[in-house]
C-alpha cells in the first residue's frame, strides 16, 4: 500500500524533528522532552492512549528499572570500593599495569551492572591516585569511562539500549536477543578498545596537570579574599542586603566568622546582621574586591592566595578531619534534580548547607555570578560544606562527591547474597527458565527480602528520568510505525542505496546511529533507528537481525561527545578535559569499531535471504 502523507504522518514527523532539535540543543532535559513529544501526539489524537502509555509498562523498561536495584544491592555491600582500592594499590606500584587491569576491571564488572554507578564509584579513588602517583586525572578518567562502555556490549543486561533493541526484535516478530548473543561482537570491541587506549589513545589524551590543592585548580586565588568590619562601621547592625557597597559591587559573601579565633562560621542568611570585628570571605572580581577594601568601613585581611587549608579553617599542621568545614569537589550527575536549575532557584546553600566557591562549567571555569549559572549534568562544583552536613549530601543522588572516598564497611555476607542473587538472575535468563524481565523482577524483590538494601534503597536507586525517557521515546517509536514514516523511510532507503548491497547499508546504519547518538540519548536513537533498520532489511529481502544488532552495537559505543553517554558526563568536569578532547581520542575509537562491525555482524550474523 502506497504511503499517504497525512495530518499524522506530517504532526509525526513535526515531532520527530522538535525532539531530536530540543535532545541535540539542551534547551530542555531529555525526560521533559520525551513526555512533551508523548504528549503532543497523545493530545492530537495519532496515538491512543493505551498504545501511548504502553511504553511504560514495556518489558524493556519495567526490566531497565530493575536492573538500577539489582546494581546498587551489589553495590552497597562496598564490594566497589574495596576493589577500587586494590587496584589503586597496583596502580601506583606499576601504573601501566594497574591502568590495564583498571579497564578490563571495570569493562567486566559494567557487563553486569549499570555502568553509570561503576563509574561514580571509580571516580573519587581513581582521582586520589592521580594526585598520590602525580599523573593527570585526565590520563585515566577516559579510559576508565571508555572501558565501562567496551563491556557494555558485551551482555543483554550491559546497557540499557541492548534490552531496548531486544523489546524491538520482539516487537518485530522476531527472537528476543539472548543474554550473551551479542557477546562475540562486544568481546571483539572490548580487545580492540583496550589495544587502542593504551597504545594510540594514551598518546591521544590530553595531560591536564595535578593539583593537590583544590582552591588552586580552581584558580580561586584572585577571586576570594577576607575583609574585617572595621571599628566604626556603618554596616554594623545591618543586613548585608543593606551594605550598598556590598550590594551594588555584585559580591558573593561566601561566610561570617565571629569570635577571637574565627571558627565560629556561619552562613550569610538575608537576616543576619552584622557586628562589630565580623570577618566576611567574598568572592568577586579583583576590582570589585578592590574597591570595597578601599572603603573606610572594611579592612582587608588577606592579600594573598587561598589554599584548602585556609577555605577549611585548619591551622598549619592541622589534619582535614579537624577543620570545622570541608571543601569537596562535586560533579552534577545526569539525572540529578539540580539538571536545569539555577543555584538561586534551588536554594542551594539553605537545602545543602554548602556554598559554592566554583564551577567547571562546559569546560570552561566560573568564579563570579555563578549564582545565575543553570547547571547541567557533567558540571563539577567546589563546595564548601559544615563538616555535620557531608552525610546529607552523600546521601543524595544530586551530587556526586569525587574528591576523597567513603570506603564503607565491607558486608561480606550481603555482598555474598547479593553476587548468588545477580548469577542466579543471569543464569535463569540466559537458559531460557525465565524471560529476562521475570528474572529481573525476581531478582529484585530477592535483594529486598534478604535486606541486601531496603525498599526505600531500591527505590532510589532507579533513576526515574531514564524510566520516563524510555516511556516517552517509546511512544514516539510506535508513532512513527502506526504513521507509516517509519516503513516510509525504509522505502526511501531501499529505493537510493539498494544498489549497494546489504552489507553496505547495515554499515551506513551503524554510521548513522553512530553519529545520533554522539548529540542526543542512546536510548533514543535505538527507539527512532530500530525498526527502521528493521523495515530495511525487510525490504532488501534480508534477515533483519544484523541490522539491529548494528544499530544497537553503535548506540552502545558513543565516544566521541561528552554528552553522547552518561559516563562520558560524569568525568568530563574532573578530567579537566574540552569537548575537543573527546573527538581527539574518541574519533579514532568510533571509527574503528565502524570498521569492526561492518566486517564482523555480517560473519556472525550472516545476512541471510528471507
Amino acid at each position: 500500500m502506497a504511503f499517504e502523507f497525512g495530518f499524522q504522518a506530517a504532526l509525526t514527523l513535526a515531532v520527530l524533528v522538535a525532539t531530536v532539535v530540543l535532545f541535540v540543543t539542551e534547551r530542555l532535559r531529555v525526560d521533559l522532552v520525551a513526555l512533551l513529544a508523548l504528549g503532543v501526539l497523545l493530545v492530537a489524537g495519532v496515538l491512543e492512549p493505551a498504545v501511548a502509555l504502553s511504553g511504560f509498562a514495556n518489558p524493556a523498561v519495567v526490566t531497565v528499572a530493575a536492573m538500577f536495584v539489582l546494581s546498587s544491592g551489589l553495590l552497597r555491600s562496598g564490594a566497589g570500593e574495596r576493589a577500587g582500592l586494590l587496584l589503586a594499590r597496583a596502580m601506583r606500584r606499576r601504573p601501566t599495569l594497574g591502568l590495564l587491569l583498571l579497564m578490563v576491571t571495570v569493562g567486566s564488572v559494567s557487563a553486569f551492572i549499570n555502568n553509570t554507578a561503576a563509574v561514580a564509584i571509580m571516580l573519587p579513588i581513581v582521582l586520589g591516585v592521580s594526585r598520590r602517583i602525580g599523573i593527570a586525572a585526565s590520563r585515566l578518567l577516559m579510559p576508565l569511562s571508555f572501558a565501562s562502555m567496551f563491556g557494555g556490549v558485551c551482555t543483554l543486561i550491559g546497557t540499557s539500549t541492548n534490552l531496548l533493541a531486544s523489546q524491538i526484535a520482539q516487537d518485530s516478530g522476531l527472537a528476543a536477543i539472548s543474554m550473551f548473543e551479542l557477546a562475540p561482537l562486544g568481546l571483539a570491541f572490548f580487545a580492540a578498545g583496550v589495544t587502542y587506549m593504551m597504545t594510540v589513545g594514551r598518546k591521544l589524551i590530553p595531560d591536564r596537570g595535578v593539583s593537590e590543592d583544590l582552591a588552586e585548580s580552581f584558580g580561586l586565588g584572585d577571586y576570594l579574599t577576607d575583609l574585617a568590619l572595621s571599628d566604626g562601621s556603618s554596616a554594623a547592625g545591618r543586613t548585608l542586603t543593606q551594605v550598598p557597597e556590598i550590594r551594588d559591587l555584585d559580591l558573593d559573601v561566601l561566610e561570617i566568622r565571629r569570635g577571637e579565633d574565627q571558627r565560629n562560621v556561619t552562613l550569610p542568611l538575608p537576616d543576619a546582621r552584622l557586628r562589630p570585628g565580623d570577618v566576611l570571605r567574598v568572592r568577586g572580581s579583583l576590582e570589585a574586591i578592590r574597591s570595597l577594601a578601599a572603603h573606610e568601613d572594611f579592612e582587608l585581611l588577606h592579600a594573598r592566595r587561598f589554599r584548602d587549608r585556609d577555605l577549611e579553617g585548619r591551622a598549619p599542621g592541622e589534619k582535614v578531619e579537624d577543620g570545622a568545614l570541608r571543601l569537596l569537589e562535586a560533579v552534577v550527575p545526569p539525572g540529578s534534580g539540580l539538571e536545569g536549575s539555577t543555584l538561586e532557584e534551588s536554594q542551594f546553600r539553605t537545602e545543602y548547607g554548602a556554598t559554592v566557591l566554583a564551577i567547571r562549567h562546559r569546560g570552561k571555569l566560573r568564579r563570579e555570578r555563578i549564582k545565575s549559572t543553570r547547571l547541567i549534568a557533567g558540571d563539577t562544583l567546589l563546595l564548601e560544606i559544615k563538616r555535620e552536613r557531608l552525610p546529607q549530601l552523600r546521601g543524595g543522588k544530586d551530587l556526586v562527591v569525587v574528591s576523597d572516598v567513603e570506603v564503607r564497611t565491607l558486608q561480606e555476607r550481603r555482598l555474598l547474597v547479593a553476587v548468588v542473587i545477580l548469577v542466579a538472575m543471569v543464569a535463569s535468563a540466559a537458559s531460557g527458565l525465565l524471560p529476562i524481565v521475570s528474572a529481573a523482577v525476581a531478582g529484585c524483590l530477592a535483594m529486598v527480602l534478604t535486606r541486601c538494601l531496603t525498599l526505600d534503597e531500591a527505590y532510589q536507586a532507579i533513576d526515574w528520568k531514564i524510566i520516563f525517557l524510555l516511556g516517552g521515546v517509546i511512544g514516539l517509536g510506535r508513532a512513527l510505525e502506526s504513521s507509516g514514516l517509519a516503513g516510509a523511510a525504509a522505502g526511501f532507503l531501499v529505493d537510493h542505496f539498494q544498489v549497494l548491497g546489504p552489507i553496505a547499508v547495515l554499515s551506513g546504519f551503524y554510521l548513522l546511529t553512530s553519529l545520533l547518538t554522539e548529540s542526543m540519548s542512546n536510548n533514543a536513537t535505538v527507539v527512532l533507528l530500530g525498526p527502521i533498520a528493521v523495515g530495511t532489511a525487510g525490504a532488501l529481502g534480508v534477515d533483519p537481525r544484523p541490522f539491529l544488532v548494528a544499530v544497537t552495537a553503535a548506540a552502545s559505543a558513543s565516544f566521541m561527545t561528552p554528552v553522547g553517554y552518561q559516563t562520558n558526563t560524569l568525568i568530563y568536569g574532573p578530567g579537566r578535559y574540552r569537548f575537543s578532547d573527546f573527538i581527539k581520542v574518541g574519533g579514532p575509537l568510533n571509527l574503528l569499531f565502524w570498521i569492526l562491525a561492518t566486517f564482523l555482524i555480517p560473519l556472525i550474523w550472516p545476512l541471510t535471504p528471507v
